[in-house]
């Protein structure tokens, strides 16, 4: 088969690995964008550590789990997300207002869809995490 989304499969690798009960999962290859997702997702909590593994090739990544994450996933295809849009996305893709990140990548970078408020600005959608 041929690989569509990597960033699909490092995060269902994540989500499987979490069903499980797994301490750690093994996501390969690597890319920019899954490491600044992860980033995200460890600057709120929901992962521990992770290790860049540089195999010459196309990389491998070890991420601890802490077991906080119910489901993540990607959204496809990047959909234009306007700042007035913003809500509207997070009202049918999260599960409450309290709890729950989208990540977008926008022109000041990745990051979530509080970050982006505060930043005052749009961009397009790239996953999930809750």
């Amino acid at each position: 088969m041929v690989r569509i989304s990597v960033l699909a499969d490092a995060l269902k690798c994540i989500g499987n690995a979490e069903k499980r009960g797994k301490r750690q999962v093994l996501i390969r290859p690597s890319s920019k964008v899954i490491v600044k997702f992860l980033q995200t997702m460890q600057k709120h909590g929901y992962i521990g550590e992770f290790e860049i593994v540089d195999d010459h090739r196309s990389g491998k990544i070890v991420v601890e789990l802490i077991g906080r994450i119910n489901k993540c996933g990607v959204i496809s295809p990047r959909f234009d997300v306007p700042l007035s849009g913003l809500e509207k996305w997070t009202s049918n893709i999260l599960p409450s207002r309290q709890f729950g990140h989208l990540v977008l990548t926008t022109s000041y970078g990745i990051m979530d869809h509080n970050e982006a408020r505060r930043k005052h600005t749009g961009g397009k959608i790239l996953g999930f995490f809750y």
